[in-house]
């Protein structure tokens, strides 16, 4: 082999270094998704308290609920993307799912790997911003796509909103879904039976009010978290694949310089041999032209 065994080690080394990084951020990556997952159930039981208020509420409102008249057709679509690269195509599948809404809805998108893919794409968003670093940011995510949609929902530009996220599946990987926010389906909200009227400080249309705006946001907040669980748990993946990959490599340069060693250890009982057989014959040489 025509490789030097210093070369061959220099490489292995190379390689162990960047099977320490990778396996660092295999570590973040399942340390971030663990914590988005805790974070989710207390998002959802704040989501079933906000429900039900939403609910009773609804029994106090005349029958027709809130004025819906006069409002713009044109939609608008929250989209996740990937924040931070090495988790696959998490923002490719992402983008191929709202490819249909780009000509009659308006696009915000959150993630700044998504937000490139877009531009590589020729796809221009409303809005966008980065993903937090940390599932603790969520919340002031939401309050900024909330504060955004809401100045469009207002001047009547948006009528419907929906949300495109990606979510883990255990066993089946990552999955694209589609969530409408607005307007609420009010017939999919409890409604409490023979329970006392509530003691209300606000008039019952502006409670309503009040009351979606939290459901949405808290909506926000859920599908913001299964998306940044879900690109974590990809760059989990994509971090396992890289492992294996490493592994493999090593263990061919490693074999490698197995056989490059005993090929220079060869090498060197070779030129002993011969040096001391050379060595003998003049040694031999000269004894017998002294004799002679």
């Amino acid at each position: 082999m025509s490789e030097r065994l210093s070369d061959i080690s220099a490489r292995i080394d190379g390689i162990r270094q960047l099977g320490a990084v990778v396996n660092a951020m295999r570590g973040i990556a399942a340390a971030r998704a663990q914590q988005a997952h805790g974070q989710l159930a207390a998002v959802d039981s704040y989501t079933a308290t906000i429900a039900l208020a939403i609910g009773r509420t609804l029994a106090l409102l005349p029958a027709a609920g809130p004025g819906t008249g006069g409002r713009s057709v044109r939609s608008a679509v929250v989209v996740f993307c990937a924040e931070q690269g090495f988790a696959g195509a998490f923002s490719e599948r992402v983008l191929d799912a709202v490819r249909g809404d780009l000509s009659d809805s308006e696009l915000f998108l959150v993630g700044t790997r998504g937000r490139a893919l877009a531009a590589e794409r020729g796809i221009v968003a409303a809005w966008n911003s980065p993903m937090p670093s940390h599932s603790l940011g969520v919340p002031k995510l939401a309050d900024r796509i909330s504060e955004a949609l809401y100045s469009h929902v207002a001047t009547g530009e948006i009528g419907r909103l929906d949300t495109v996220f990606s979510q883990w599946r255990p066993g089946h990987g990552i999955h694209v879904e589609r969530r409408c926010l607005f307007p609420l389906d009010m017939s999919g909200f409890p409604h409490a039976a023979n329970v006392d009227a509530p003691l209300l400080n606000l008039s019952r249309e502006t409670l309503m009010i009040e009351l979606t705006a939290d459901y949405v946001h808290a909506q926000l907040c859920n599908t913001a978290l299964h998306a940044f669980a879900a690109e974590n748990e990809a760059r989990m993946e994509a971090m396992a694949s890289a492992h294996s990959q490493i592994e493999r490599q090593l263990s061919e340069l490693q074999a490698t310089r197995r056989i490059v060693r005993q090929e220079e250890i060869t090498s060197e009982i070779i030129e002993l041999a011969a040096g001391e057989t050379a060595s003998r014959s003049d040694y031999a040489l000269k004894d017998s032209a002294k004799n002679g």
